[in-house]
């Protein structure tokens, strides 16, 4: 495998996705050669991919829905940017990403593509699902980072090869479990103070999918919160998480509700670089999110903090209920109080459950080992297309990229 193999990682933002980034790090030490193509080689965590020993590409590829006269450009920004790169294996990491890739280089194109899938999301929507499928070709492949995902694509008729699972792999290193206090100093609550919280962007409802609330559920968890308070008064909240891109007016939104029902009980603290560090001062975790990957029930296991989370999407793959956690109905504000209710009248089983789900967490999302799926894939697929009368382009694009060294991509 080694040197001789060159990626390009097409990912839609440089200030966010830092599943790409840690992957990245992992298959440059792993020998192979990663072009990344970002909006930003100079934001973010453009830095970081430098760092890493990855190549980093100004280059703005995700599909232009609030600008569509800019397709045009894009699309010809995606095929001069491969025609440079000559890469072995174009890697996406996003839908518009993807879609952009496959209407610029065309279904035919001799160069293997895999879709990491970050999310269920369009996949539970049948226009979104349809264009997938559609607009791929005989040479793409998916990496679905749940098991919904992956039984959904075979639901759709992909062959079973051409689907691989694989979890986004995370540092584990920082979640080390400790109780710092620094969280419940800074809401000025002491540590008998029963704290639930929850820890998110706030991702503004989408018109074009009919969404009336947020994709992260932040409403239900404001509404759980105000009915668990009737049955413990001195519980409190915290939302973690500021706004994601245009989302300004909802933040204020969700703020006004707060206030409204829960009383000043409930605090909101913007996007927070100390998560790891903080997340051991909850007493719970709630992740009542209406689409998810594994999403946010990942780092507060791996912090130890007991989780009630939503049945949906790849949830489930984590969230054993009766087991690692608790699980409840989406769009369920009474269901999720009583959960909460329930964990923490339970404080042993809650601990009891936080650990078991701990070590799942561990194994399942173990950076390393998830980074040596992805290299195992690209050897399959590079197998596969280097079919006889396919190697001498394979070959031919080797000999190229010769003229193109890592400074000049």
């Amino acid at each position: 495998m080694g040197a001789s193999m060159r990626v390009l990682h097409i990912v839609k933002t440089a200030v966010g996705a830092n599943w790409a980034y840690e992957q990245v790090r992992v298959l440059c030490s792993l020998g192979i050669e990663v072009v990344v193509a970002l909006p930003s080689d100079t934001e973010g965590l453009a830095p970081r991919y430098r760092e890493a020993r990855a190549t980093v590409v100004r280059a703005n590829l995700d599909f232009p829905s609030r600008a569509p006269w800019r397709m045009p450009a894009t699309l010809r920004a995606c095929r001069e940017l491969v025609a440079r790169v000559h890469p072995d294996i174009i890697h996406t990491h996003h839908v518009g990403t993807t879609f952009v890739t496959r209407l610029a280089l065309g279904k035919n194109s001799p160069i293997p593509r895999v879709f990491q899938v970050p999310g269920p999301l369009h996949l539970e929507h049948s226009f979104f699902a349809w264009l997938d499928i559609t607009l791929s070709g005989p040479r793409d492949s998916w990496i679905a980072t749940c098991r919904w995902t992956q039984q959904k694509y075979l639901a759709l008729g992909i062959q079973s090869d051409r689907v691989f699972l694989s979890y986004a792999g995370t540092d584990t290193k920082p979640f080390r479990g400790l109780h710092t206090g620094s969280l419940r100093s800074e809401l000025g609550i002491s540590a008998a103070t029963p704290l639930v919280g929850m820890v998110s962007y706030m991702y503004a409802p989408k018109w074009f999918l009919c969404q009336r609330h947020g994709l992260k559920g932040h409403e239900d968890f404001i509404s759980a919160l105000s009915l668990a308070q009737k049955s413990n008064p001195i519980v409190r909240g915290v939302i973690i998480g500021g706004p994601w891109a245009h989302a300004t007016r909802y933040k204020a939104r969700l703020r006004r509700l707060g206030a409204k029902l829960c009383n000043g009980s409930l605090t909101f603290l913007e996007t927070r670089r100390d998560v790891p560090v903080i997340y051991p001062d909850l007493d719970l975790a709630i992740v009542p999110s209406h689409s998810e990957n594994c999403g946010g029930a990942v780092e507060p296991l791996l912090s130890g903090v007991p989780v009630v989370a939503t049945n949906v999407g790849g949830l489930p793959d984590l969230i054993q209920d009766g087991k690692t956690g608790w699980l409840v109905p989406p769009r369920n504000p009474r269901a999720l109080a009583d959960a909460i209710l329930v964990a923490m009248q339970n404080r042993d089983e809650a601990h009891h459950r936080a650990m078991e789900g701990q070590k799942l967490a561990r194994h399942l999302f173990d950076l390393k080992r998830t980074a040596r799926e992805i290299a195992e894939i690209y050897g399959k697929l590079l197998k596969v297309t280097k079919s006889p009368g396919e190697a001498a382009v394979l070959s031919d694009a080797a000999v190229m990229r010769s003229q193109f060294p890592r400074t000049e991509v």
